[in-house]
């Protein structure tokens, strides 16, 4: 499990990213590409979040039922 706070720059990073792409793909008028766009980086997010809640119930799961 990552300790410090370097998931939460990749998530920022991420999330810079992916409003620089919707940005420039809405100005050139390919708003459906940049709805998609956004939608990558969502799920792209959702499943760093997903690996870290599962690390820390792990975690948890392993202080509660120590056997010794």
């Amino acid at each position: 499990m990552i300790l410090d706070a370097t998931i939460l720059f990749q998530i920022a990073g991420i999330g810079i990213i992916v409003a620089i792409i919707h940005t420039i793909l809405k100005q050139m008028g390919k708003e459906e590409i940049a709805q998609f766009a956004t939608l990558v980086g969502f799920i792209i997010v959702l499943a760093i979040v997903i690996h870290g809640l599962s690390d820390l119930f792990q975690e948890i799961k392993s202080i509660f039922l120590f056997q010794g």
